[in-house]
């Protein structure tokens, strides 16, 4: 049952407009399919740094103290409530595409790298995100990263039909602007949700 919310939450928030896709598909505008996959495979894998990080980060908080890592936990579930609230109440439909330059494929996988390395966002995600699902009673660094990729792995799938459909999301329209609107409403109930279920699941206990 926790990972199937796991990956409930993690398939719906994959799919919502933001501002990977944007930048993927930017990438793809300016220098064509093989520099927006670049883009892509250079996010994933700034967002695999990020998920080594918090198993590492995460499994000294619990090594040291089982009521800090409890404390995490909390903390990571009013975060994910937080972030609900944030996108119900957003108001831009669609994420915004950028123009840039065309800088290569090399350049392009490089820069997805460090953009996502550095994006302190998805630091503060996978920290809230990833100890909800997981048992302190098993080896937490094999089970952070284990859900850790499944998030990149699912966003980076995502990314990849971004840029092979990247003229179908430049287009405008009421639809496109609806399909947007629909997605971020249900990223925001879901990881609303989320967070308050675990959060009062954990006080029952």
């Amino acid at each position: 049952m926790s990972f199937f919310a796991f990956l409930l939450a993690a398939v719906v928030l994959a799919i919502t407009p933001g501002p990977g896709i944007a930048y993927v598909v930017a990438r793809t505008v300016a220098g064509g399919r093989s520099e927006g996959l670049a883009s892509c495979l250079g996010t994933g894998i700034g967002g695999l740094l990020h998920v080594v990080a918090a198993a590492l980060g995460l499994s000294l908080v619990i090594a040291q103290s089982a009521v800090a890592f409890e404390t995490v936990k909390y903390l990571g579930a009013a975060y994910l409530v937080y972030l609900g609230i944030r996108l119900l109440l957003r108001k831009d439909q669609a994420p915004s595409v950028e123009q840039v330059a065309s800088r290569g494929a090399r350049r392009a996988l490089a820069e997805g790298i460090v953009v996502e390395a550095l994006n302190v966002k998805t630091a503060l995600f996978f920290l809230a995100f990833l100890p909800q699902f997981v048992s302190p009673a098993q080896p937490l660094v094999s089970q952070l990263v284990l859900l850790g990729g499944i998030c990149v792995a699912l966003n980076t799938l995502v990314d990849v039909v971004a840029v092979f459909a990247a003229h179908r999301l430049l287009d405008s329209g009421a639809a496109r602007a609806t399909r947007a609107r629909f997605l971020t409403k249900a990223s925001g109930v879901t990881m609303l949700g989320l967070g308050t279920y675990l959060a009062l699941a954990r006080r029952e206990l």
